[in-house]
């Protein structure tokens, strides 16, 4: 089944009086339960389809659906929803609030999404078992490692049970073991879950880890090959 589409997806930035085309026409499927890795070298294109299909940006001409729903015409609203409802982001930095623990960070978009305080600080320490981090539920960011961070963040992506997760170079701020294992839970989570996961990834190594590369070059698909 086709998770996501899109059809001739256009995305121009004006630069002053210039207008820079960084995504030229990108037509592609990905289906439900799929492990995909986004690739292309810096100005290729890669974080800006990922903000699209993310629905964190709108294209600028072309449709991008969402099981058959056209996202690219909603409102911001509506986007946020989409957002909330259906899709878990893991970035390079880790994004936690400093100031709460590992359960809190995590439990955090499932009270935006309207769990009970209750309710959500116990699917967050579930999921914090899930990644490895029971022991860890109560630390505070600076009290874990990078690895760990990391971790969490990927228990956050999960509270609203996504259908799809996008990381954004996850193992970018990573030692290349502590990397390994972020990418392994990746795995794990698209073999035992069905998760839907994208990777935005510069890296071939890890690339290599998934089972689709799509890659890019100047706003365009170069190639897209399975695993």
């Amino acid at each position: 089944m086709s998770l996501l589409k899109t059809v001739n997806l256009i995305k121009t930035y004006k630069m002053g009086e210039m207008t820079v085309e960084a995504l030229k026409g990108i037509s592609l499927e990905i289906n439900q339960g799929e492990f995909v890795a986004i690739t292309g070298s810096s100005g290729s294109g890669k974080s800006t389809l990922m903000h699209l299909l993310g629905c964190l940006d709108v294209p600028t001409s072309g449709q991008y659906f969402i099981e058959n729903k056209d996202v690219s015409k909603m409102t911001k609203n509506e986007l946020a929803k989409i957002r909330n409802q259906k899709i878990g982001f893991v970035f390079q930095k880790f994004y936690l609030l400093p100031d709460i623990n590992a359960t809190d960070n995590v439990a955090l978009p499932a009270l935006y999404a309207g769990l009970t305080e209750k309710e959500a600080q116990k699917k967050a320490v579930s999921l914090l078992e899930l990644v490895g981090l029971k022991e860890r539920a109560k630390h505070y960011p600076y009290q874990l490692s990078g690895g760990q961070q990391q971790r969490v963040a990927v228990a956050r992506a999960l509270i609203n049970n996504p259908a799809i997760i996008f990381a954004d170079e996850p193992t970018g701020n990573l030692d290349t073991k502590t990397g390994d294992t972020i990418l392994e839970l990746f795995t794990n989570l698209n073999k035992e879950r069905s998760v839907t996961v994208i990777i935005v990834t510069h890296e071939p190594d890890v690339a290599a880890k998934t089972k689709r590369i799509i890659d890019l070059i100047d706003g365009q698909i170069k190639t897209d090959k399975k695993l």
